[in-house]
């Protein structure tokens, strides 16, 4: 078995878009609970649910950035896929700032069991980068085929496109 298994996935199974499955999917809960507390819904909990889910998507934006960068050294530079890869780095990159300038911002607030207005439009603002990140993620596996594992039978289901063929 080869070591960069470990780091980057088996053959049609990488390691990273699993990743973010879980950093995004903290990130919109984040948002969701900065939301409601602004509304006034529960805001005390929502608060500190709020920024703890912060705290939780910056841990784990860690190893989700690792696993992306060790995938985007792999790309051929000046093509379609490296330039598609480079934004969605860039964007992923800065949404990660202004989350982690979100719970800095708003640690103060959290203590208070309120989200500030600042912290809240830094949170929105770190939320509209991730979605338009984890598009141009969705683009490298669905439109320039990353890390995708084609069969070598064309007559596989998976090739032929069985589940839009009505029964």
């Amino acid at each position: 078995m080869k070591l960069s298994y470990l780091v980057r996935g088996l053959p049609g199974h990488p390691l990273h878009p699993p990743l973010t499955d879980a950093t995004i999917g903290t990130y919109t809960a984040a948002t969701a609970f900065g939301v409601l507390s602004a509304l006034g819904i529960s805001e005390k909990n929502t608060a500190t649910a709020w920024w703890l889910a912060l705290l939780i998507g910056l841990i784990l934006t860690v190893p989700t950035a690792l696993t992306g960068l060790l995938e985007w050294l792999t790309i051929e530079r000046s093509t379609s896929l490296w330039q598609t890869a480079t934004a969605h780095l860039a964007a992923m990159v800065t949404a990660t700032v202004f989350f982690l300038l979100a719970a800095i911002f708003g640690h103060d607030g959290y203590q208070r069991h309120t989200v500030s207005t600042g912290a809240l439009i830094l949170t929105l603002v770190g939320f509209g980068l991730l979605t338009l990140g984890g598009w141009l993620g969705g683009s490298l596996v669905f439109t320039h085929g990353m890390r995708v594992l084609h069969s070598a039978d064309p007559t596989s289901p998976s090739e032929r496109n069985d589940w839009a063929t009505p029964n």
